[in-house]
């Protein structure tokens, strides 16, 4: 990625300061077990304005009349780095970086009551980590103490205020790296359902997706990949893979990967013999209208109450057509009869995070171009409902595609992937 990319991010969080200090932290690391840690993730803030992936890090952007841009990291240390590659050090931070000043880590609580003195505001991610919030609060004893003739932060504001609606109107790069990790979900998602046939556990499946991922360049998994086969596809987060896939089960595959930063988010539904069934077609084609519904809904000044009330209604309509519930359709909707078979929401917002920020106002923010949702409707049949036919018992379906708000409605991202329950017969027939 280039890196004038994040230059030009932190130039426009300064813009939207005025003024004061903002101060991030570093993803913390966790231990997993003994002393090896977790696989590390950076805080999506963190590496939005930096660019930096390493731990025990800090980052200080000062708005105003002097600007500046200081980095805390750790130093260069040749024995640690044997074990765990190489660091930035100070010199990388300023060099590579970008940083007008770097400093060690080890020096952020003795220098950070110096660089927030002078200003009135101090942007931080409060009540996140609280190890976090400790060291700025005693940053701010310390400098009313040590600098108490200088001007004092007297307003604390959550830096999401100014971060998260730069992250939730993507730019064009952010959209390069997005359509990149949407390809390579899709090349993994096309690659499962070839395998399926000749597969026997869930965990087959996910392994071909994550070697797809890796082989194509994706850092990671942008969550642990949903594989969920018979009756566990009716299982919303059923991550444990681990179940035999029999002759005659649909399989739900939720997965998506990461590239530079960037989630995709994408679920598609399949029979693994190839050929759905009466039953599991109709429980499709329904969940496919609507869908349909609910990218009808996308444009600028919508909201996701929008596509997720244009996907309820048709589902609504179908699961009272099928006979799974009673009418007529307003009452079924006021009562929310459907919620058996379709608990969750329609969307969600897309980017850095799987579940992206959004601006913050106390009402639904209103779809703007640049912005990116997920789409994915479902109807999941529990398998022990004796209320329905039994060819329907066990049947989850959900089909989940990624779009742009775009100027006069929307693009789907993901649209390569097949959706159309034929064109997904004739996907696994070849």
């Amino acid at each position: 990625m280039d890196r004038s990319v994040f230059g030009r991010r932190r130039q426009l969080v300064r813009d939207a300061m005025g003024q004061g200090a903002l101060v991030l932290f570093s993803a913390p690391e966790f231990i997993r077990n003994g002393d090896v840690h977790h696989e590390y993730r950076q805080d999506s803030d963190f590496f939005y304005l930096t660019g930096l992936d390493e731990p025990q890090s800090a980052l200080v952007i000062i708005a105003g009349a002097n600007p500046k841009f200081v980095l805390f990291v750790r130093e260069r240390d040749e024995a640690r780095e044997i074990w765990d590659g190489p660091r930035t050090g100070t010199v990388g931070a300023r060099e590579v970086f970008g940083a007008d000043e770097s400093h060690c880590i080890d020096e952020l609580a003795k220098l950070l009551p110096r660089l927030i003195s002078g200003h009135s505001r101090l942007y931080h991610r409060f009540a996140v980590v609280d190890a976090h919030d400790g060291v700025v609060m005693a940053a701010l004893r310390e400098a009313r103490v040590r600098h108490r003739r200088e001007l004092q932060p007297t307003e604390m504001i959550d830096a999401g205020a100014v971060l998260h609606p730069m992250r939730w109107r993507k730019s064009e790069s952010e959209l390069t790296s997005l359509r990149r990790a949407i390809e390579i979900t899709g090349d993994a998602h096309l690659a499962a359902m070839r395998a399926a046939p000749r597969s026997s556990y869930e965990y087959e499946l996910e392994a071909e997706l994550r070697r797809v991922f890796r082989a194509a360049g994706s850092e990671r998994s942008a969550y642990a990949p949903i594989v969920g086969s018979g009756p566990n596809a009716t299982i919303l987060h059923h991550i444990r893979n681990d179940r035999k896939i029999e002759d005659g089960d649909l399989v739900l595959i939720d997965a998506g990967c990461e590239y530079e930063y960037c989630a995709a988010d994408i679920t598609r539904t399949f029979p693994a013999n190839g050929k759905f069934t009466d039953a599991q077609r109709r429980i499709y084609d329904l969940v496919l209208r609507a869908q349909h519904a609910a990218f009808d809904a996308i444009k600028p000044g919508a909201t996701l109450d929008d596509v997720h009330a244009a996907s309820l209604h048709t589902i609504t309509e179908g699961l009272i057509e099928l006979g799974f519930i009673e009418g007529p359709l307003e009452l079924a909707l006021s009562e929310a009869r459907y919620a058996k078979y379709f608990m969750h929401r329609t969307g969600h917002y897309l980017g850095m995070d799987v579940h992206d920020v959004a601006p913050v106002t106390g009402k639904p923010a209103t779809f703007a171009p640049g912005v990116v949702i997920t789409v994915e409707p479902g109807v999941y049949v529990p398998n022990n409902d004796d209320t329905v036919p039994a060819e329907y018992r066990g049947i989850g379906v959900r089909i989940e595609d990624d779009a742009l708000v775009t100027d006069h409605g929307y693009e789907n991202l993901s649209k390569a992937i097949p959706t159309d329950a034929s064109e997904i017969e004739t996907l696994m027939a070849s």
